[in-house]
């Protein structure tokens, strides 16, 4: 059997967890390989809006396998905060979530070192959601960091001091005030911890390769988006973490070869949370209609997402560095109140030259967007269910991108809820 990668191609907040829902029936094994609640992935069916951010978008399906592997960060308040909000619904966590021992432990001092980074970058600073999750892997890659694994040792809280008297010097240098804030951020944490004790840990990289070769079926869920990976994005205005497929072998421990069908998510549009180099923003009228019709407030952090048009060069970037084999397009319900839609197909540099690549220095380097504009649509998409009854316009705009792409464009989202998708078996020529 072959792990199915699922992860998004621009920066973020493309709509994966609604895709993983859809596609969940296919898989036994949903399993989430980086990030943690920094991500917040948003399901929406019986008029329901569920928002996920640490636990895998397979949990709604009792049938499936859930794996939080070793890739993440996990912060026990949160977790215990994401479990006790799903209680109505009579998830049986026990016996469909699995936790990697391996996976790395959020500290309250590592929030309270986010947020003094940031404060002292002042107009640098990145856009973090200060959940902790930058400090928490520069812990993990000084090796110093405490992971799941550790909580049922005996020595767990003295390494926790051990670590905490670390950050608190780190924290006494920058100035940073935690003395009010602290104790009781230490109390909500080892009341979650407690509560984490009751759950499945395991050694994940074996929980998933037992899993092939008993012929399970995996999909590996990725969170966050291909340009903020940390070393392919656009940097330093980026994650933590591996963002692309190949995350997904280091996040779950599997070989390369196991890797089966890579979906690739995208909006009919773009948007970004936080700072950093964003070609096609709108910084006008348009953007906020935009952002207004597509809800764009970050679903984590509730911060307002910049909006702007589709970014080709970027997509195919990313499609390149995933090995992407099948494109999913989002929100194309959104571009429904437009006339005329814009596609960047080139970036145009201060000198007049032109290039569809992204160049090293995209964040020091003023860049214009060379657009190929198309009529829009101008319609309602609502209750259509067959790619022949989408309206003339839209046909020709997913035929263009699939010619551009080299990629058939399987799945089209026209709205919030997991029955608002047209799934289309499309070849390119």
């Amino acid at each position: 059997m072959k792990v199915d990668v699922l992860l998004g191609l621009q920066w973020g907040d493309e709509g994966k967890g609604k895709i993983v829902d859809v596609l969940a029936p296919q898989y036994q094994v949903v399993a989430r390989f980086q990030g943690g609640p920094n991500a917040g992935h948003t399901l929406e069916f019986d008029g329901i809006k569920h928002v996920l951010h640490q636990i895998p978008s397979g949990i709604f399906r009792p049938e499936i396998k859930n794996i939080i592997g070793n890739g993440l960060v996990l912060d026990p308040i949160v977790m215990k905060r994401e479990i006790d909000g799903l209680a109505p619904f009579n998830i049986d966590f026990k016996r469909n979530l699995f936790i990697s021992k391996k996976a790395s432990l959020i500290l309250p001092t590592h929030s309270l070192l986010d947020a003094a980074y940031e404060k002292s970058k002042g107009e640098s600073k990145i856009g973090s959601t200060l959940r902790g999750i930058g400090p928490t892997y520069q812990d993990k890659v000084a090796r110093q960091g405490l992971r799941v694994g550790d909580i049922i040792l005996e020595s767990f809280e003295d390494k926790y001091h051990q670590l905490v008297s670390q950050h608190k010097t780190v924290l006494d240098f920058y100035e940073f005030d935690y003395a009010a804030t602290l104790p009781q951020k230490e109390q909500a944490f080892f009341e979650a911890i407690a509560f984490l004790k009751q759950f499945n840990f395991v050694d994940s990289e074996y929980f998933i390769n037992q899993a092939l070769n008993d012929n399970l079926s995996v999909l590996a869920e990725g969170a966050q988006g291909s340009m903020l990976d940390i070393d392919f994005g656009s940097y330093p205005f980026v994650t933590s973490s591996s963002t692309v497929t190949a995350g997904a072998c280091t996040g779950l421990g599997i070989s390369p070869r196991h890797i089966g069908e890579v979906f690739g998510i995208f909006k009919a549009y773009c948007t970004r949370v936080g700072s950093g180099p964003f070609p096609t923003e709108l910084l006008d009228e348009m953007g906020e209609k935009m952002r207004q019709e597509g809800r764009e407030f970050g679903s984590t952090t509730g911060r307002p997402r910049r909006c702007g048009w589709l970014d080709l060069p970027a997509l195919k970037y990313a499609i390149m560095i995933n090995g992407v084999t099948q494109l999913i397009m989002m929100k194309v319900d959104v571009l429904n109140i437009f006339d005329t839609i814009n596609i960047c197909t080139h970036y145009q540099f201060p000198d007049g030259s032109t290039t569809d690549q992204i160049p090293y220095d995209l964040c020091d380097t003023d860049l214009k967007p060379v657009y190929k504009v198309m009529q829009g649509w101008a319609t309602s998409l609502e209750n259509l269910h067959t790619y022949d009854e989408l309206p003339e316009p839209l046909a020709a705009y997913i035929d263009f991108l699939e010619a551009e792409l080299g990629l058939p464009i399987r799945f089209i989202s026209t709205g919030p809820d997991r029955e608002a998708i047209i799934h289309r078996e499309a070849q390119v020529a």
